[in-house]
């Protein structure tokens, strides 16, 4: 399963569109969570706010990352077993529950 906001990631990587990444998710039989319910919303919430408080604290500057970071993150970890990403140090200390690919 994928995220709407991961949906909407792929459907913009170049030389894909949106029915090109329906279908190649379709073909391999993974679905994808239009519908974010309220603990997703709720776990992202939380986590960004925490992020942003350490960002500022930490004395660097205002929070760098984006909200659909935290969304996604706390879409894979409640409602999926994984995710799988390029990047895992960049969910690792935010959702050390997460397990990452």
């Amino acid at each position: 399963m994928v995220s709407a906001p991961v949906f909407v990631e792929l459907s913009a990587v170049p030389g894909l569109n949106v029915q090109l990444v329906r279908k190649a998710l379709g073909e391999m039989s993974i679905a994808i969570d239009f519908d974010l319910e309220e603990d997703v919303w709720l776990l992202a919430a939380e986590t960004f706010a925490a992020y942003a408080i350490r960002r500022r604290r930490s004395g660097v500057g205002s929070p760098k990352r984006l909200l659909p970071d935290f969304v996604i993150a706390s879409h894979a970890l409640l409602k999926a077993d994984r995710l799988m990403t390029r990047d895992a140090s960049r969910y690792a200390q935010d959702f050390p529950n997460l397990r990452l690919l």
